[in-house]
This record gives structure tokens, sequence and C-alpha cells, in this order.
């Protein structure tokens, strides 16, 4: 043991958190590096720190030290020490906090003699994959109704720094009809990991609930772990369990500045401002994770990705979108039904729900899209006519009931009040709904409510 965890001592440069270190050509026997294999870093004084490799060039290792390099001098040393990081792997998981290199947070069992795993693994054979046909109820209507989420997913909230995109995120996991949830939180503040963990508790849903933590005091370099570790273990859960598997992550354009800073110090010639040229592969190679499993339980992934300046073109949302299977666009407290898309919900809407919820949806859409058109008239004061007046108070309706990131109701009660919404400002020959479903759906109350308002006006 002693000779295959030999020391390397011929430090070349330390930079940031990235050491690199000559590895002469070693015989049989020696542990030799592998990218993305781990070492750990000794100091003069014998002080040990977990690091990763990153890169290597002919005999030049470069390695990401997790809890920085303060401290090392090219007097170090470095052993290697023949594996990847690992991360746990079992029931007894669930309702724990881990932190960015695996480490528990919380006050749990020992897990050291639980089954450990090989993170960061390729993705699954497609010959596994199964097409998409059920849908994960959120209790979100603007998700719901609008832009159904589906198991094996891979979609993005799209948004600003200030918005409520980790409490909508915190709602969701509390909300979804799924087996497990697996939390990933990179770059938090306290008050943010805090808020997430005291939600999962008081809801009761923290027995399902497995929580990967790299806060904003943590090293930078350590939060390019996190969503390798969430995802594998999901992807155990979904395979060896037959879970339905919800993993959630926030904010991955923090994952994308850690690799930013990874690449500049290791003097990568940059690409698009500053992010490296292989910011799509390393995107994807996370997302492609999201899986419905032929034969097993599947992993959904719903992630929040701020957009600094909410600049869409920025190339963190810009490659994003070419990835996933759309997005929901949050902005100013609210879900935009025009920003936001599911490419997938085609595969639900309809077939696994109420047999009016394709219809509803985009008779919804098609109403707020015309009270937007009357608010840019009245907005440069045109004349507006008795119609523009009731689009107007539909989209007031519409905001408050459905659009705001706060508003939480089961599908069914969310496709009835878009039928009392449209009846409390239409009639219903203004609806272009199948006359079968009016007849079925519509409030006959509120229709005629409105018929002798209107004979009255």
């Amino acid at each position: 043991m002693t000779q295959t965890l030999a020391r390397y001592t011929q430090i070349v440069s330390i930079i940031g958190d990235i050491l690199q270190v000559r590895v002469p050509n070693i015989g049989e026997g020696w542990v030799r590096p592998r990218l993305h294999d781990l070492a750990f870093t000794e100091s003069q004084e014998g002080e040990r720190s977990l690091a990763q490799i990153i890169r290597i060039d002919q005999e030049v290792v470069s390695l990401q030290v997790f809890s920085g390099t303060e401290g090392l001098s090219t007097a170090a040393g470095v052993r290697f020490i023949g594996r990847p990081m690992e991360v746990t792997c079992s029931a007894n998981i669930m309702g724990r906090v881990f932190d960015s290199t695996g480490r528990a947070l919380d006050i749990g069992p020992d897990l050291a003699q639980e089954r450990k795993v090989p993170i960061g693994g390729p993705t699954v054979n497609p010959m596994r994959r199964v097409m998409p046909s059920k849908m994960i109820r959120t209790g979100v209507p603007m998700i719901d109704v609008f832009n159904s989420l589906v198991e094996s997913q891979k979609i993005p909230v799209f948004s600003v720094a200030g918005e409520p995109y980790n409490a909508l995120l915190a709602r969701i996991a509390v909300q979804a009809d799924a087996d497990a949830v697996v939390f990933g939180g990179l770059g938090l503040i306290f008050d943010d990991y805090h808020f997430f963990r005291t939600q999962f508790e008081e809801a009761g849903v923290f027995a399902r609930t497995v929580m990967f933590v790299n806060q904003a005091s943590d090293p930078v370099i350590e939060r390019l772990l996190v969503p390798d570790m969430a995802l594998t273990v999901a992807e155990r859960l979904a395979v060896e369990e037959g879970r339905r598997v919800l993993v959630l992550l926030t904010d991955m354009t923090a994952f994308a500045d850690a690799l930013k800073e990874v690449g500049i110090s290791l003097e990568r010639v940059p690409s698009n401002r500053g992010y490296m040229g292989d910011l799509y592969s390393q995107l994807a190679r996370r997302y492609e994770k999201a899986c419905d499993f032929k034969g097993a339980g599947s992993v959904t992934i719903l992630s929040a990705t701020t957009m600094p300046g909410d600049d869409i073109t920025h190339p963190v949302p810009d490659n994003t979108g070419y990835i996933t299977e759309g997005q929901f666009y949050l902005h100013g407290g609210l879900i935009d039904p025009f920003g936001s898309l599911s490419r997938l919900k085609q595969h639900v809407v309809g077939k696994v729900t109420r047999e009016d919820h394709g219809q509803v949806m985009n008779a919804m859409v098609r109403f707020y899209a015309e009270a937007s058109d009357a608010e840019h008239k009245e907005s440069m004061a045109f004349e507006l006519s008795e119609y523009d007046r009731r689009l107007l108070r539909f989209a007031r309706l519409f905001r408050e009931r459905f659009m705001d990131a706060s508003v939480s109701m089961p599908l069914e009660q969310a496709l009835g009040l878009c039928w009392q919404t449209m009846a409390e400002c239409f009639t219903a020959e203004e609806l272009l709904i199948k006359q079968s479903l009016v007849d079925k759906y519509f409030p006959e109350s509120e229709a005629e409510g409105e018929s002798s308002a209107q004979a009255g006006a």
C-alpha cells in the first residue's frame, strides 16, 4: 500500500484551487493517474486535502483541491488514490443532507459501511429508454395546465436574481407526486439552504428527500460535484428501486461559472463571454441523465437557471435551451405563458389528463394573447371596445389566479377555475371549444349571469 500511494513532490504551479504536479513515467504496480480519479495533497506539516484529477498533459497532472490550496507550497506532495469520487447509495440516505464531497452534514447514523458507487458515469443506453407518457403533477397551475411536466423530462426555470425561483422549486418538491426527490444546491447562501431544508421538514416530505448542498462559503471548485452526485443517486433509485425520482438543481448558472473559473485557472482559451468552448457538452452530460427506464423508474430534472441581466442570449440559458425540452420563464413573480414551453406536454395532455385539458389550455392562452393586444391599445390611449374591456378583465384574473408563482391547486381544480374564469368574461360561443365539452363543463349559472348583465347593459 505504501508503494502504490507513492508521494510526488515535483509541484509545477499552484493557481487558485488548481495544483499541477509532474508525474514521471512510473513502473508496474504503481497507481497511475487517470482523469477524474481522486488524490490528496500533503502540506509540509502533514495536513491532507482531497483533490480530483481534472487534466493530464503528458507528465503534468492538474488537480482541483476541494478545500482550497491555502497552506500549500511547492514543497507539498501528492498521492493518487486510484479511484474516482464516489457517493453513498443505499436506502439509508433518504432524509439525509450531504455536502458537495458526499460528507454527511447532519447527525444521522454513520454511513461509512454503506455501498458507494462512482459518480459521473456515462448516460443511459438508448435501448433502456422508453417514450415519455406519464405526468408529474406539481400543484402549480401554470405548469400542470399550460406546460405539463412529463416524467423523464429535463426542463429549466429561466429567471433572474431576486425572483422567487427557490420558493417555486421548494413548493414543487413538496407537492410533486414523485416517489423521491433529490435536491442539489449550488452556491446557496445559508438562508436559502435553511429555507429548503425547513420547507421539506415542515411539509413532512423530508423522509423521501436527499440533499446535496454546496454553500456559497464552500470552495467554488466543489460546486462541480453536486450535479453528478445528485444524478448518480437518482439513477440508482430509479433503476434499482423502480422509483419515480425528481431531481432539483439550483442554480446551474453557478455551476457554469465554476466551470469557467476552472478553465481560466488551467489557462484554457475561453469562448463566448469567458465561458469554455465545452459548456454545451458539460451541461448536456448532466441533463441527459433524465430518462424513463424500461422496466424500472424514471429520472426527471428540474433546474433553476438564472439569466444575468435578464439576457436570454447569455451562454448558459442559450446552451441550456438547445439541450432541454422547453423551459419555465419566471418574471416579476409570474410564470409567463408566452416565455414558457414544455415540448413533451402533448404526450400527456388529454391522454392521462381530463378530456377538456387541451382545449381549455389553448383557449386560455388565446384569450390572454388577445388581452395583451388590448393592453397595448389601452396604453396608447386608443378607444376600447366592450370586448376589449372583457379581455382586460380576463388578463387581470388570469394573472391573479394562475400566473402568480405562489398559486397552488390540483389540476382538476385548476381546469374548473379556467372554465369559471372564461365564463365570467366571455359567452360560450366566444370560447371556440367543442360544444360537447362546453355542454359538460361550462358553468351555466355564470353564463346566464353574464348574459343577463349584457342584456341589462
